[in-house]
């Protein structure tokens, strides 16, 4: 017994003993802590309705708060380890001290990773404060390693402050595209100009489709061809894209096609033609009307009416739209309170172009696709009932054939001399 009371009375065994106490005092503190905070947590989540504590507790936000108790039993017991060197002392406080610092820094992380997503939950994920949350946590790592070589160093941070600013060129160099991404990611947030799910077009990043994700130095956009774009945030502020958000928000999507008609096959309608699109439940009224408005011009021009070049007639091209309007207002897939008109472009070497320009009541790609192609089918079916054709540049079978029928039409008339 004295043996044993003698071998504990040596220095380095006490100091052996008091490190060993320090180290189970730790991990008691840790294990009670953990187990009762996880407790009270999970009593509020179960009591109330509230998602935010759910959402803490899934981005480990607990864990990490548990994880400075420890560093605060080191700090204070470790002058209670007796023996021990006064330097050891001072760098294993200061050590603790630097571990909480780096526990607070990671707890606070984590409650802003809860915080974004909570606030994407709440948006149904459209609004994102991804670039705001980066940023803040970039400040929070700064500050924090500052403050933990302050510590370690046994300096003030003032001192490594004012030397960073000497440094100040060189920090904005650095984190020139981590600044210019908060200020271009404020100036997105603020005039509302992109969410998360936006069909955007950047043609400078050759980037068409849909934005997947906003952060603090790129904005994700996946093209309709499943590739990614990654776009720097400031590129969208500095350089001119296209929105289709309000394509959705409208209600509607926007048809704006042309035909090219062939020049040549525009005419005047005779009195035949007339007639026979008459029985045309489309064109009946039109016709009708405008047979009699006609007819009342060149009566009214007296002798002068005689002559083709003072008259009024209809023309098949007019009709053409007068029927193109008629059957587009009669469509049950196109918006009525929206523009619909068809009007005719200036005419260029590839024909007149007539235009199509109304709306669609849906806004699906599929759909409105199909309507698209179901009206230029019908269209492009229809001209020769108005005497029309449509432009189209000559094929190497139309010249061949119009070579071949040269030399048929050559060898009649050599027959035909005598």
């Amino acid at each position: 017994m004295n043996e044993l009371t003698e071998w504990l009375a040596l220095p380095w065994v006490q100091t052996g003993l008091g490190l060993v106490a320090l180290v189970a005092a730790c991990w008691l503190t840790a294990t009670v802590v953990r187990r009762a905070l996880a407790r009270a947590f999970r009593a509020v989540a179960r009591r109330t309705s509230w998602t935010w504590d759910d959402v803490l507790i899934e981005h480990g936000t607990l864990r990490q708060i548990t994880r400075i108790a420890p560093t605060l039993v080191i700090q204070f017991g470790i002058g209670l380890v007796p023996g021990l060197p006064e330097r050891i002392d001072v760098l294993v406080r200061n050590a603790a001290m630097a571990g909480a610092i780096l526990f607070i820094m990671l707890a606070l992380r984590a409650a802003l990773n809860a915080l974004a997503d909570l606030y994407s939950r709440k948006s149904d994920g459209r609004r994102s404060i991804k670039a705001f949350v980066q940023f803040v946590k970039i400040a929070i790592y700064i500050i924090a390693a500052v403050v933990i070589v302050a510590i370690l160093i046994e300096r003030s941070p003032l001192i490594l402050l004012s030397g960073l600013g000497a440094l100040s060129a060189i920090l904005l160099l650095v984190f020139k595209d981590t600044i210019l991404g908060f200020v271009a990611g404020i100036q997105l947030t603020t005039n509302d100009m992109l969410h998360v799910g936006d069909w955007i077009e950047v043609p400078a990043a050759g980037a068409d489709g849909d934005v997947i994700d906003i952060a603090l130095h790129t904005v994700k956009v996946q093209n309709f061809d499943k590739t990614i774009t990654t776009i720097p945030t400031w590129r969208l502020i500095a350089d001119p894209f296209k929105n289709w958000r309000g394509l959705p928000d409208a209600g509607a999507r926007r048809i704006k096609r042309s035909l090219l008609i062939d020049a040549g096959s525009v005419h005047f309608l005779d009195e035949e033609e007339i007639a026979r699109m008459s029985s045309s439940l489309v064109l009946h009224d039109y016709l009708a009307g405008k047979a009699g408005e006609v007819s009342r011009f060149n009566v009214g021009l007296g002798e002068a009416g005689r002559y083709a070049l003072n008259q009024q007639r209809l023309t098949n091209l007019g009709t053409l739209r007068a029927y193109a309007v008629s059957y587009l207002a009669a469509l049950p897939g196109i918006r009525k309170d929206m523009t619909l008109l068809v009007r005719q472009l200036d005419a260029r070497g590839e024909g007149i172009p007539l235009e199509l320009y109304c709306f669609t009541q849906t806004t699906d790609w599929y759909e409105y696709e199909g309507i698209v192609s179901d009206i230029f089918d019908h269209m492009f079916a229809v001209l020769p009932e108005f005497g029309l054709r449509l432009y189209q540049k000559p094929a190497g079978g139309d010249l061949r054939d119009a070579i071949a029928a040269a030399a048929v039409r050559e060898a009649g008339s050599a027959v035909a001399r005598p």
